[in-house]
């Protein structure tokens, strides 16, 4: 019998923010066998493995043997491992030109869970991707790892670094292992809301929407479609970082002095 993408499993880190339970939600209604890891709510991990029909694995993944834990109870649930995608990803929300406002603590900390952890956890899965025979990994980044913006400069920092190991792993673990970025611009939902506060929210999905071609700030599940698709589309793509975002770092177009007579904006 043909294998299918019911067959496949894929395991999802960060499982029960925004963007990782909408990533959740599309794989599993796509036929994925879902495991997803989580830090700590363990009332909202339940009920999204409850409502999926999913594995929910309590891990700390900035700790290597949380990482093969996680992993092996994968394998203990369905003997298989197909896809990984590398979403958890913390921040500590300062103001870039406050040099003063983040430590060498916040940098190692926001390292050890954007860089490190997924590292950890492509190393961990990398035997049973192998074996799949068409492994794939996702790793989520950010625009602000390219534009040098977002909650902070570590964040950024940590953003760009995990492009570059990203590269490097697509170009070690072929061909049986694919390896790309997802890199969303902003993201509806609380994480920002909670970071910045309901004011500076509002102002910069308003401004975000205004200043992007297809006229509306992006959710959750615009970046979990291309997420999902990557975990068994593009069989020839690996290596790539693809931006979603709306388009918004091509602007509003050029100023109306350069406009033809006549056309809108």
């Amino acid at each position: 019998m043909a294998e299918t993408v019911s067959d496949r499993v894929v395991i999802v880190t960060g499982g029960t923010g925004n963007l990782g339970a909408a990533i959740c939600r599309r794989a599993a209604a796509q036929g994925w066998r879902v495991a997803f890891v989580y830090r700590s709510n363990k009332a909202k991990a339940d009920a999204l493995a409850a409502e999926i029909g999913g594995l929910a694995i309590a891990a700390d993944i900035t700790d290597d043997a949380e990482c093969h834990r996680a992993v092996d109870a994968t394998l203990a649930r369905w003997g298989r491992i197909d896809a990984l995608v590398n979403n958890a990803a913390t921040t500590k929300f300062v103001a870039h030109p406050d040099l003063d406002g983040l430590t060498g603590d916040d940098f190692a900390r926001i390292f050890a869970m954007n860089v490190t952890a997924p590292f950890q956890m492509v190393r961990a899965a990398a035997p049973a991707l192998r074996d799949s025979g068409a492994g794939s990994v996702v790793n989520v980044s950010s625009v602000a790892a390219t534009q040098a913006t977002g909650s902070s400069i570590a964040y950024g920092a940590s953003k760009a670094a995990l492009d570059v190991m990203s590269r490097a792993l697509a170009r070690v673990l072929g061909p049986e292992i694919r390896v790309n970025v997802v890199s969303p611009g902003f993201i509806e939902g609380e994480w920002l809301r909670q970071g910045w506060g309901d004011a500076r929210y509002e102002e910069v999905r308003a401004k975000t929407a205004e200043r992007t071609p297809l006229k509306r700030a992006g959710s959750p599940d615009d970046q979990a479609e291309v997420i999902v698709w990557l975990l068994a589309g593009g069989r020839h793509v690996t290596g790539e970082i693809i931006t979603v975002d709306g388009g918004s770092r091509l602007g509003a177009g050029p100023p109306a002095k350069l406009r033809p007579r006549g056309t809108k904006a």
